[in-house]
């Protein structure tokens, strides 16, 4: 669309004729561009405005090329004069959102790559801290100690748990692989808690001092002993990925001692795993030294001349056999009795978190019929990455909307998650009473789209449309955030070829719906994407393997184009890997 206000000194109404050319090195007027056939001079005339009002004219798609620098003026028309000079020259270019090559022939890039993530527990139990994100302490602990009942002697076994130091070094020679229920979690830095879609890992438990004591407080402790102490979880997202008939999920204890007192003749350790699950089965636990031989019904040490002691592993399977979907809560404790006497003294450890966030609550399902029963760590948000090397044009399309839309739906960056659309969904079409799919969201979107003109070498293209079809934050998912009446509301893009003279692509606004192209308030889009990148790019996202169910959050990473700051100016693709 090109503009320019035109003033009459009468007060006349007026026309403007405008004209185009192309410009050589240095910016100035070099070939004539011919806008229209309608005249012999291929200039374009709008229509009469008011003196003072600005006139325009839409150019015709095919006329200009992108990427490429023009330079227009216009004279003026009264109706019965023209202006014996014309306007000064005004340079321009159609510039694209997001610049991209042909797709590549190969890439290395893994769409179902994760990243292990840090998180932090809502819910560490009363004797440890609770923290914030950035580590520093939210709520100190309420109750650092706690003691059984003096014996008939007036002895009194104490547990305190104290968080572990951030330069923790795990105290006991690499472990047997065999023993360690989550194979990468041994070599994390203490300190931390790290967790995937299937695995947890527990680092700030710390380490838990015995206290054996008399009852007389001015008398020293009779005897000591520490024990490091971390956690694993790990969950089966498929029947039969632990060797059982039925979904499951593990659970792990690591007790190290760094010393014990021989006045304490011996230490018996037990863990108490708790459950609210209504349709679990749970194995007595397994104890197993550091070399994953078996280490009797608890964890013991008797005391060692030398004062080397080895680690105890415990290990507790739980199977599940429900029926639809289960979100199982834990919590866990330790007691620990010694020889020397006193009653057992008991330490507790927490739960799976806060019930807002449960952030280490196993989910059981068998709803996904292509898949068998199995479970995983829902709070563990997985980010599906497409491949920009072979689908530059939708990666493209799908970072311009993160970074355009205002709830930046599916970015990393933003930290704004997508939701899954899931086979559960409780959500009805009114038209048939059956549950809403992602094509009923698509033909919202989608269903009077027609294609915008584009050169050749595009190919066919679809109707691509962000958020995809499979999301809550889909333009046509009913009452979701971004829902609009249809897609003419949505930001309106196309794929055209550049015609600066490189092999490169562009994506540029589609100007028929709304003449200045996206405004930026858009709460969807859909583009005229290459058909093959529409439908491949998004085809691998594992939804069963990840058990993806109804409002799962997800994220969408577009790593040839997350090196952009934002999308004020043009976007170039780069190659990755």
């Amino acid at each position: 669309m090109l503009r320019n206000t035109v003033t009459d000194a009468d007060g006349d109404k007026s026309t403007l004729t405008f004209e185009v050319w192309t410009t050589d090195a240095n910016g100035e007027p070099k070939t004539q561009v011919k806008l229209t056939d309608a005249n012999p001079y291929g200039v374009l005339v709008s229509s009469y405005v008011a003196s003072g009002k600005p006139a325009s004219v839409p150019v015709p798609y095919g006329k200009l090329k992108p990427g490429v620098t023009y330079t227009f003026h216009t004279n003026a028309f009264d109706g019965s004069l023209y202006e014996t000079t014309w306007s000064p020259w005004a340079n321009f270019r159609i510039e694209p959102y997001v610049k991209f090559p042909a797709p590549q022939a190969s890439s290395t890039i893994d769409p179902v790559a994760q990243k292990i993530t840090e998180f932090t527990r809502t819910d560490p139990g009363l004797a440890l801290p609770t923290l914030r994100k950035d580590g520093t302490t939210l709520k100190a602990p309420t109750q650092k100690r706690t003691c059984g009942k003096p014996d008939a002697q007036g002895h009194k076994l104490c547990i305190e748990l104290n968080p572990p130091s951030k330069k923790a070094k795990n105290a006991l020679r690499a472990p047997s692989p065999g023993v360690e229920l989550v194979d990468w979690c041994y070599g994390k830095p203490s300190g931390k808690d790290y967790m995937s879609r299937t695995e947890a890992c527990l680092k700030t438990i710390g380490s838990g001092t015995l206290i054996f004591t008399d009852t007389d407080p001015e008398k020293p402790a009779l005897g000591t002993a520490t024990f490091n102490i971390e956690q694993r979880i790990k969950t089966y997202p498929s029947k039969g990925g632990s060797g059982s008939d039925f979904a499951e999920f593990d659970q792990q204890i690591m007790l190290v001692p760094t010393h014990i007192d021989p006045e304490l003749k011996g230490v018996h350790m037990k863990w108490n795993v708790g459950s609210t699950c209504k349709s679990c089965v749970t194995s007595n636990i397994r104890w197993a030294d550091d070399q994953n031989n078996p280490a009797g019904v608890d964890a013991y040490w008797p005391i060692e001349m030398d004062g080397r002691y080895g680690g105890r592993w415990g290990t507790i399977q739980t199977t599940w056999s429900g029926r639809g979907k289960e979100t199982i809560d834990l919590g866990w404790s330790i007691t620990a009795t010694v020889n020397a006497g006193g009653n057992p003294a008991s330490a507790n450890f927490g739960t799976s978190g806060d019930v807002r966030v449960r952030e280490l609550a196993p989910r059981c399902d068998d709803i996904l019929k292509s898949s068998a029963p199995g479970c995983v760590l829902p709070f563990f948000k997985p980010t599906y990455t497409v491949d920009t090397n072979l689908y530059p044009a939708a990666g493209a399309y799908y970072w311009l909307m993160q970074e355009k839309m205002p709830d930046h739906a599916g970015s990393v960056r933003w930290d704004s998650l997508l939701h899954y659309l899931g086979p559960d969904t409780k959500v009805t079409n009114p038209s048939t009473g059956k549950p809403w799919t992602s094509d009923n969201s698509r033909n919202k979107v989608c269903g009077n789209w027609t294609a915008h003109p584009s050169d050749a070498s595009v190919g066919s293209v679809d109707c691509d449309e962000y958020a995809m079809a499979s999301t809550h934050e889909s333009g046509g998912f009913p009452g979701g955030v971004n829902q609009v009446t249809n897609g003419d509301q949505c930001a309106q893009l196309f794929t055209d070829k550049m015609g600066d003279g490189s092999a490169n692509f562009g994506l540029l606004a589609d100007t028929r719906k709304a003449v200045d192209g996206p405004a930026g308030t858009e709460r969807c889009g859909r583009a005229a994407i290459a058909s093959t990148q529409n439908q491949q790019a998004f085809k691998s996202f594992p939804a069963p393997s990840w058990r993806m169910l109804d409002d799962d959050g997800f994220f969408v990473s577009n790593p040839g184009f997350e090196h952009c700051a934002n999308a004020n100016t043009t976007c170039a693709w780069r190659k990755v890997g």
